[in-house]
């Protein structure tokens, strides 16, 4: 099996969505369900059941996922080792991202930078619905993600930068009009619904009620930003967010309306505490060091 098949077959184990493994892989998806099939052939028995609705893991995938997961880590870390010693870079941070304002946080990893020199910082985006299982599976060593994180394996770093809230909206929908909006509008109209995760995280994102008691209904299921943002510019659904999506998402098709009755929405690194190490407290000192940012920025 040559690695670029192990490669696709991890990636739509994890995705379990043809189309989307295509996309993240930059491939065609006829060039993955080639490659599925040529790793059937070989191991005589079915990887993934597949339907007009769903594609998911048979035991045997299953089996294959587990087995070749950790091989295949350890091979892309070592051959990413050896690359940073050649260029004189003696470690890395991987941090991944659930908030999409990078570039505000620009001044941490630059300070990051100006005090380890030989170290690196990877940022990545990560998907919300699973972020978790990402970190525990050490594929990140850091994310980003906003508060309260209430898991006993992890440990929370000092706060980043708390976000105003606004509602997301088609340009056509009838609050697009609007200046501003509480959570008692909000609740007439459906969300989007998360995927995996602890539930009080998610409601700490999107409360289950209003102020006044009222639920605020859960709609589709969506993995990430973009899928939020595909329904919301539907008009399928309206999408709370943290103030910087206005500067960070500016498509013609949504508009931004401040929320006013709810508070702003802190982020701060997260980490397994097991895997604490001198890179991820070098970070935490870096974001204690400089402060969170200026509320709004």
């Amino acid at each position: 099996m040559e690695l670029r098949d192990i490669e696709i077959f991890l990636a739509l184990a994890e995705e379990l969505h043809f189309g989307r493994t295509a996309t993240r892989l930059c491939l065609s998806p006829a060039r993955v369900t080639q490659a599925i099939q040529k790793q059937e052939r070989l191991i005589g028995a079915p990887l993934f059941e597949r339907t007009n609705r769903l594609v998911r893991l048979t035991p045997v995938g299953r089996q294959l996922r587990d087995d070749l997961q950790p091989l295949h880590a350890g091979l892309r870390e070592s051959v990413q080792r050896a690359q940073l010693t050649g260029r004189g870079i003696t470690g890395t941070l991987r941090v991944g991202m659930l908030p999409a304002n990078i570039h505000d946080l620009r001044p941490y990893w630059d300070a990051f930078h100006l005090r380890h020199p030989q170290r690196r910082l990877r940022i990545q985006r990560t998907r919300f619905s699973d972020a978790f299982a990402v970190l525990r599976r050490g594929d990140i060593d850091v994310l980003i993600c906003w508060l309260p994180v209430e898991e006993p394996d992890l440990t929370v770093g000092p706060v980043l930068f708390a976000d105003p809230r606004v509602l997301a909206v088609a340009a056509d929908h009838e609050l697009a009009r609007r200046t501003s909006l509480s959570l008692e509008t909000v609740a007439d109209f459906q969300h989007p619904r998360p995927g995996t995760g602890p539930d009080y995280w998610f409601d700490a994102y999107v409360p289950r009620q209003s102020r006044r008691g009222r639920p605020i209904e859960r709609g589709p299921l969506v993995h990430d930003t973009e899928e939020a943002i595909t329904f919301t510019s539907l008009a399928e659904t309206v999408t709370l967010f943290p103030s910087h999506m206005a500067r960070y998402w500016v498509r013609p098709d949504i508009v931004y309306l401040p929320v006013h009755d709810i508070g702003p929405l802190p982020y701060a690194p997260v980490w397994r505490s097991e895997a604490e190490n001198e890179l991820i407290r070098s970070l935490a000192d870096v974001i204690r060091d400089l402060g969170p940012l200026p509320s709004g920025s």
